[in-house]
């Protein structure tokens, strides 16, 4: 179970696209996510570039509670392909980006 909804995903995703425009904002949305949905954030997107699989998700979560040595935002934003890492890992967690995207947008 997501401890962080998705159209906060979304909102990461479409920030990370902007690049450098999008930083700051996306350094400081991160930085206001409560710690769960923080370690959810960085599971899914561990699950999108295939670090877990989705069965795997609730140990993506506990590995990135455990090992959280740096900020997430600037652990995440380091992150090569983030936007795509993350939409991967929604899709294979069995959320509908596409259709999250248009109740985002």
């Amino acid at each position: 179970m997501l401890e962080i909804i998705p159209q906060k995903v979304i909102q990461v995703i479409f920030l990370a696209r902007e690049g450098p425009v999008g930083a700051v904002e996306l350094h400081g949305f991160i930085d206001d996510l409560n710690d769960d949905e923080k370690a959810h954030l960085t599971a899914i997107a561990w699950v999108g570039r295939g670090a877990f699989e989705a069965e795997d998700f609730a140990e993506a979560v506990a590995t990135a509670r455990s090992e959280a040595t740096t900020p997430t935002s600037d652990y995440l934003m380091g992150m090569p392909h983030l936007a795509e890492n993350l939409e991967a890992g929604l899709d294979t967690l069995g959320v509908d980006v596409a259709g999250e995207e248009e109740d985002f947008l």
